[in-house]
């Protein structure tokens, strides 16, 4: 008999099971705070619960869990960078931020990546495996139990395209934006797509106040088709459009993040034609500089072209920024651990940078 996956469940889902055990609903509702509140590593700590409920549950069920391997911390702004064992060997990573506004968490939703963008580092490694809605759960209530520190801002932008692994992903959301769970409202919660359009219009129907921040990278096909393969099922045009749509069904602001690579995309042309293309749209572009990544050329922009990129799209109404950058001197980029630790570099130790 296979273990379930008892923390990816609803609270609406563990008492309607545990009904079937001849167990009363009040039951679900405490199983699932001590999944999500307290989070719990087993089922002995379940306390409230009868040992032989609590024998039962260890006979039928897993708690998704996520170990650290591997911790790297900033000395330049505290930026923790987390390497998380998963049940299975593999490895994921995720990124803790402290703005002023709170902490921030960049947690992963696949065990690598099938987009191939070429700039990244996560797709050199290859495709594993989705994460389930747990182990996503999981790395958020790992990083705050290692930091002491309570986490108020989500991002699914770590290693994987998220909106790949729609269903898990979804459920993920629900569980964590819960009220008797982590309780992180969906407008503290952003997820981030290379552009896989037709799930950009499934989730438009949703309705969620998430952010949607969308890799778009380049002004036109040309440039976005050789640094992103999902643009040769997409088009520019056509996930525009489906941004278009999205922020009039929702109400909510699209973010757009541009990786700055000097001498690609970050031309004054490349600014005003990007401009062009997201004229009269509710949005905002992210700039962001460019990774060094092994195994590539690309080097990001120099401050300069970076301000008078931002400084031409805010002349033509666009709104931009450049990104802060967090946890240069420890490769926060995702992806850059796991594959360290895929070329033979022991992690068995956890290791603090101070």
């Amino acid at each position: 008999m296979s273990l379930q996956d008892i923390k990816s469940k609803t609270k609406e889902e563990l008492q309607e099971w545990l009904k079937e055990w001849g167990q009363p609903a009040y039951r679900g509702g405490q199983v699932f705070r001590w999944l999500h509140q307290v989070g719990v590593e087993s089922f002995e700590e379940m306390t409230d619960l009868p040992r032989e409920l609590r024998q039962g549950l260890a006979e039928r069920c897993y708690i998704a869990s996520a170990q650290v391997s591997r911790r790297q911390v900033s000395r330049l702004d505290g930026t923790v960078k987390y390497l998380f064992r998963l049940f299975d060997g593999e490895h994921v990573e995720c990124v803790l931020m402290e703005y002023h506004h709170g902490v921030s968490i960049c947690i992963s939703t696949q065990v690598g990546c099938k987009m191939g963008c070429t700039f990244c580092a996560t797709g050199k490694s290859g495709f594993s495996r989705n994460l389930t809605a747990s182990e996503m759960l999981a790395q958020v209530q790992a990083a705050q139990k290692d930091s002491g520190k309570r986490v108020s801002n989500i991002v699914l932008m770590g290693m994987g395209e998220p909106l790949d692994n729609y269903d898990q992903v979804l459920r993920f959301l629900r569980l964590v934006s819960c009220g008797e769970g982590l309780n992180i409202g969906m407008r503290h919660i952003s997820l981030s797509t290379c552009g896989l359009v037709d799930k950009i219009y499934q989730l438009e129907k949703e309705r969620l106040q998430l952010t949607l921040s969308v890799s778009l990278h380049a002004p036109n096909d040309e440039i976005r088709s050789r640094t992103m393969p999902v643009n040769q099922k997409w088009n520019v045009e056509q996930l525009l459009a489906a941004c278009r749509s999205y922020a009039g069904a929702t109400g909510r602001r699209i973010s757009f993040e541009y990786a700055m690579i000097r001498g690609v995309n970050d031309s004054d042309a490349c600014a005003r034609e990007l401009a062009g293309r997201l004229e009269g749209m509710l949005c905002h572009v992210n700039l962001i500089p460019v990774n060094d990544v092994t195994g590539n050329q690309y080097r990001k922009s120099t401050v300069e072209r970076q301000k008078r990129f931002v400084s031409i799209l805010e002349r033509k109404g666009i709104p931009a920024t450049v990104r802060r950058t967090l946890g240069s001197d420890i490769d926060a980029s995702c992806g850059q651990l796991r594959r360290r630790a895929e070329e033979g570099e022991a992690i068995h130790a956890v290791v603090r940078q101070k």
